[in-house]
């Protein structure tokens, strides 16, 4: 199930195995504070947690002899795992006798990030998926502006949507930027630009925001950028290797003959980011990206060797970018 199912899950009696997965923390957090919440009495007897890392083996039984204990006077007891990726060997001798008959008066909360090894567990017996991935971007920024309403704060959906964009609708980050907005700003209207001189942006964004101003070459917002960049600690040859990256990036989804579904699945990305990663490289141009990516791959090199300096070898690619002929 989304993410914003769980409450609808919880209402309607909860389950008894939870697999919070995925890269947005916010997510994963909060869907565990909704579960304790709606089950757990007297947290410091009834609640116990556990670091995956540290179960293997035997290590299991641990967890195990904990689910099954009993609550004190209380009608649940909960026990959290984070980062829990046991193989399939370790879950058919310790796990699999305990979800195939788990007990009713235990929750068991298992948290991950993902993207590691071991035994799928959301396909197991009494697992509830929640899937934590980041939310679509529209759903980050109607997130934004519903909770900008509910604090006596109107702002319009186009500047929810650049917060969002600004934090590269990573939930976390966006819970974060919004409160200080609203500590900031009590009542009345948030303006787009208050929005924009306030809230941090990411570093990919910038670099986002730089290769946009290269395809319209822009020299002036790349500049701004860049500037900026520099300001929070980037030095030449990381904004080098930024571009480099994001380019390489682009010819890749540009190349693919994936549909943006399949690309996006191959590739651990969202649908939409691949839709607008298709769409920048298409501005740019196939054969201009492979040129600037051999340009940037060549004055790293050059850096690395001595030949040239990290100053000299970003304003030769800036030149080429911007004031190339052809």
């Amino acid at each position: 199930m989304k993410y914003t199912e769980l409450k609808g899950n919880i209402s309607g009696g909860g389950s008894a195995i939870y697999l919070l997965e995925g890269e947005d923390a916010y997510f994963r957090l909060n869907g565990e504070e909704m579960i304790k919440n709606a089950f757990l009495q007297m947290p410091e007897l009834n609640f116990t947690a556990f670091d995956g890392e540290n179960l293997k083996g035997g290590a299991l039984s641990q967890l195990v002899s904990a689910v099954k204990n009993y609550p004190f006077m209380s009608e649940k007891r909960i026990v959290k795992v984070s980062e829990f990726y046991p193989s399939e060997s370790e879950f058919e001798t310790y796990l699999k006798p305990l979800f195939d008959n788990f007990p009713s008066s235990s929750i068991l909360i298992i948290s991950n990030r993902g993207g590691k090894k071991g035994v799928d567990l959301k396909r197991k017996k009494s697992v509830t998926y929640v899937d934590c991935g980041k939310a679509e971007p529209e759903s980050v920024a109607r997130w934004a502006y519903i909770t900008f309403k509910r604090a006596g704060i109107t702002c319009s959906a186009a500047a929810c949507e650049n917060l969002a964009a600004y934090c590269l609708y990573n939930m976390s980050r966006v819970s974060v930027e919004v409160a200080k907005l609203i500590d900031y700003k009590g009542s009345g209207e948030l303006t787009a630009a208050e929005i924009d001189g306030l809230v941090y942006k990411d570093a990919d964004y910038r670099i986002y925001e730089m290769t946009n101003a290269v395809s319209r070459r822009d020299f002036t917002k790349y500049c701004t950028v860049a500037a900026d960049l520099k300001s929070k600690g980037f030095d030449e040859i990381s904004i080098i290797n930024g571009l480099f990256s994001h380019f390489r990036n682009l010819l890749s989804a540009l190349s693919s003959p994936l549909s943006d579904a399949r690309y996006a699945a191959e590739t651990g990305a969202k649908e939409y980011a691949v839709k607008k990663s298709r769409e920048q490289a298409a501005m740019i141009g196939a054969n201009n990206l492979k040129n600037y990516i051999n340009l940037f791959y060549k004055n790293i090199a050059d850096v690395k060797s001595g030949a040239i300096t990290p100053a000299s070898a970003l304003q030769i690619c800036e030149n080429t970018l911007f004031f190339a002929v052809g």
